[in-house]
């Protein structure tokens, strides 16, 4: 049952069941706006964490679904991908791509896709965990679940 949820969490659990995408979303006591935060949170390594990070790439946002253990190269992921640059979105930036906050942004559950690369590191895990469109939650994927759910393009990230 999704009553609880958060009206953007809610609209991740819908865009996870319209993808056939069973995990549930899980509601944590504290925030979890960092990776090492989600990770504490839920007993796990930190590199299980998918975390979403929106760069601004060749006019358009960029979500980088990158491995927690891990900081984005953006100037060797622009050669990688072929594009000019990649730069940090701004929070608002962040906020008009995705309809989420800083901290809580999922792979799915916004306004329009996004065009995403998936670290490739993050295939090393059997579950990974992303976040559920606030801080405040987070549920579990795997790997392959990622790449379908997002249309990602896997890459090296770091």
């Amino acid at each position: 049952m999704t009553a609880h949820l958060h009206p953007r969490s809610r609209l991740v659990h819908d865009s996870l069941r319209d993808a056939g995408i069973t995990g549930e979303i899980v509601v944590l006591p504290d925030a979890a706006s960092t990776a090492a935060l989600a990770a504490a949170a839920l007993g796990i390594e930190v590199g299980a964490i998918a975390n979403s990070l929106v760069f601004w790439s060749d006019g358009e946002p960029l979500l980088v679904m990158t491995s927690g253990a891990h900081r984005v190269d953006t100037a060797a992921l622009a050669r990688r991908l072929g594009r000019g640059s990649i730069v940090r979105a701004t929070a608002e930036q962040v906020r008009q791509a995705t309809g989420q906050a800083i901290g809580g942004v999922a792979p799915t559950g916004h306004p329009a896709p996004l065009t995403t690369v998936v670290d490739e590191d993050l295939a090393r895990y059997d579950e990974i965990w992303a976040a559920g469109g606030t801080p405040h939650t987070v549920f579990p994927l795997t790997y392959d679940e990622l790449v379908h759910l997002t249309g990602g393009t896997i890459a090296k990230v770091d």
